[in-house]
């Protein structure tokens, strides 16, 4: 192992140790939920755009006030007294707190009470009952002139339109989908309803499991338990059908897109062309490794053509919609990895690049729209630990930064593009509200930090940069116990997740660990957690490092980190434990049973245990089919290692999860039975892959007590 050690500093990537002032108060497991609400970071309620103005709107004490970007100047836009007199005028109970409002236009708002929607319209103060739904309703999705409805309701497709429903789809059998999220929500799928610009028709996926077997989860709060089956296509296994129809609101007709064979490929990136005329669809086949960008007549189904393809030794990872240019309604931007790292390409919708609009050793992580010539995105060019603001012009690919200060943002654009309302935090600030113009300069401070820990006595915090043994910068976190003594010895715990699509260390407030982590350093622990490679925002190779090998190049990663803390003096290398959940449940068993001479203690949470016992689309993207990988299958397996097993162990499992079902632990601990291993066992009854409410605080209790007992 490369034993070169840095620490950052200010000048490289804007990021420091900082101690919080030391104070009485300590957190409790309820506050590391919080439950207690004064610890929320200070945010301003309802902040949003109004139209294509350069007016945005916020909420407070039960009104909704209008602020004009340039001047500054507040005005009362909407109250509760205004909206209870329309609903009076309807014959409606008043309501009791503003709701929730989503501006949809310069005039007008809309918003839900109980199962039912209204439209408000600022300049006449009329509210208008638009539609209600089913209350079992779900997937609700309005187009964009708040006119029509969509929703399933069981396994269907409805829509509504004047109080009216109609049904799009029949189908009655259990095991056919329509109008949901397919693929379980992986590449980037979040809806499965997609309004045609001019909301004359209706797409929407249709996902046929019957021929993937049922699994059992287990309803225990029923007199005599039920089992509530569920379709979970394990890797290797037979997986879900999915297709894509359109149905016109005129004719009452559908039409399925003509996406062929083979049957079990995935339908991603599903966008329609700014006239309605077209639906766009990259086909990803099983095996993950080749994409086609076709494009399908949307009165007919038909094929028109391929624009493009990608393909990859390792994967490709569709994650985002074709986003086509307001104006230029011939063009649109891909977001690719092609390149190594995530990317914006401009096509032409004959599949031509017209040119790139981004590049470099960074990442982007967020298209936020176009303004004219300029596109504006969301970025780690200055720091993979960073996420800031950009705007590049079109022609000449110049960038701009937006967001002036180090951190993690989350920002609004304008109509006009003139001004963003920028959202962020870092190691330094809780949370700040500013409005900024489009050169990146401080307009006006809408919400100063408030340090809501401020009389929280917690440890410091810093931020580490190590080598792996490659070379790869990995970044750590440490967080010192309270009333830290260097010349004290002081036991670690390790936390850990590991696996794609998370990235735990960012310049955020608290540096991301949240308050759980916090709450523990306060027992007494010095808390250690460093992103392996497989985590997200590194690019391509860093992420797929770990592909047919799963906790091979992680544990290696967390053991550089482990190497490191036990050159320190204060820390207590006898006391090493490791916690984790998910895939940090698989890596913190892995680390028991792969070092179990340096591990002490560990608390797995929902892991998975075998890879053969998870889903198709997630688990053969990393690890291929147990057919073609059996290797690498039998070597990540945990259930090849319980021999090694030395310290103490308790697993956590929720006995309704539908991520990591409960059947991978269950075959853990009957392997430790037979291996006559001493493992703890606890279960949280009728949860699914998290417990929620104060369910969690008892979860976080159950952790610390068990650290206390068994590493303190």
């Amino acid at each position: 192992m490369k034993k070169t050690i840095s620490f950052i500093t200010l000048a490289s990537i804007i990021l420091t140790s900082f101690v919080l002032p030391a104070q009485e108060k300590l957190l409790t497991p309820e506050d590391a939920i919080y439950m207690n609400r004064a610890l929320y970071p200070g945010r301003i309620a309802q902040l949003q755009w109004i139209g294509n103005t350069d007016n945005y709107a916020f909420a407070k004490e039960n009104a909704v006030f209008q602020v004009n970007a340039k001047k500054g100047t507040e005005t009362l836009h909407l109250d509760l007294d205004m909206l209870n007199k329309g609903m009076n005028q309807l014959g409606l109970d008043s309501l009791k707190r503003m709701p929730g409002i989503q501006i949809y236009s310069d005039d007008k708002c809309r918003f839900s009470f109980k199962n039912s929607y209204f439209d408000y319209q600022f300049s006449t103060q009329i509210l208008t009952k638009i539609n209600e739904v089913p209350e079992e309703a779900t997937n609700i999705d309005f187009e964009k002139d708040t006119r029509f409805i969509a929703y399933t309701l069981d396994n269907n497709l409805y829509y509504n339109v004047d109080g009216k429903s109609h049904q799009v789809t029949f189908d009655t059998d259990a095991g056919i989908v329509n109008g949901q999220t397919v693929h379980r929500v992986e590449f980037g799928i979040e809806k499965g309803i997609f309004w045609s610009p001019e909301s004359k028709k209706l797409a929407f996926y249709r996902k046929d499991e019957t021929m993937v077997p049922d699994y059992p989860l287990v309803d225990v709060t029923k007199r005599i338990a039920e089992v509530k089956n569920t379709k979970y296509p394990m890797a290797g296994t037979t997986s879900e059908q999915v297709t894509l129809g359109v149905y016109d609101l005129a004719s009452g007709s559908t039409v399925f897109m003509k996406t062929g064979e083979p049957v079990d490929q995935y339908l991603t990136s599903v966008t329609w062309d700014p006239e309605g005329k077209i639906l766009y669809i990259a086909l990803l086949n099983r095996e993950q490794n080749h994409l086609k960008l076709n494009s399908y007549d949307a009165q007919t189904g038909e094929f028109i053509r391929t624009l493009f393809e990608e393909t990859d030794s390792r994967y490709v990872e569709p994650e985002h919609p074709l986003y086509f240019h307001p104006e230029k309604k011939d063009q649109f931007v891909w977001m690719s990895e092609r390149d190594g790292y995530n990317h914006l390409y401009l096509y032409n919708n004959q599949g031509e690049l017209i040119r790139r609009l981004s590049s470099g050793e960074w990442v982007v992580t967020e298209f936020l729209g176009f303004k004219g010539n300029e596109l504006f995105f969301m970025a780690t060019k200055e720091s993979p630990l960073e996420n800031n603001a950009y705007m590049v012009e079109i022609t000449s690919g110049k960038i701009t930064r937006l967001t002036p200060d180090h951190g993690t943002h989350n920002v609004m654009v304008s109509e006009s593009g003139k001004y963003i309302l920028d959202a962020y935090s870092s190691t330094d600030i809780t949370r700040e509200y500013k409005l900024l113009n489009n050169k990146g300069k401080t307009l006006r401070v809408l919400l100063e930090d408030k340090n809501t820990l401020a009389e929280y006595n917690l440890g410091e915090m810093t931020m580490v940069t190590l080598q792996a043994e490659d070379g790869t910068p990995l970044y750590g976190r440490m967080i010192k116990p309270i009333d830290f003594d260097s010349t004290k010895k002081y036991p670690v715990i390790v936390y850990v997740y590991g696996g794609p699509h998370a990235q735990l260390i960012t310049d955020s407030w608290l540096g991301g660990a949240g308050l759980f982590l916090n709450y523990l350093a306060q027992q007494g622990y010095l808390i250690w957690t460093l992103d392996n490679r497989g985590s997200a925002n590194r690019g391509k190779e860093f992420e797929q490092a770990i592909h047919r090998n799963l906790g091979k190049l992680e544990v290696e990663d967390q053991m550089t980190g482990v190497n490191y803390l036990r050159t320190l003096t204060y820390v207590d290398a006898d006391k090493i434990g490791v916690d984790g959940w998910s895939y940090g449940g698989f890596m913190t068993i892995s680390l028991m049973l792969d070092y179990p001479d340096v591990f002490k203690v560990g608390v797995a949470g929902g892991p998975v245990i075998d890879w053969k016992y998870y889903e198709v689309m997630y688990g053969e993207r990393y690890m291929d089919t147990p057919q073609e990988n059996p290797e690498g299958y039998e070597k990540s397996s945990l259930l090849n290692k319980i021999d090694q097993l030395k310290g103490k162990l308790l697993i956590i499992h929720g006995t309704s999860d539908p991520t990591v079902v409960w059947q991978q632990s269950l075959v853990f601990l009957q392997a430790a039975i037979e291996k006559r291993k001493d493992i703890d066992y606890f279960v949280y009854p009728g949860h699914g892959h998290n417990m929620g409410g104060m369910d969690r605080a008892h979860l976080y209790e159950k952790i610390t007590r068990y650290f206390n007992d068994y590493l303190k």
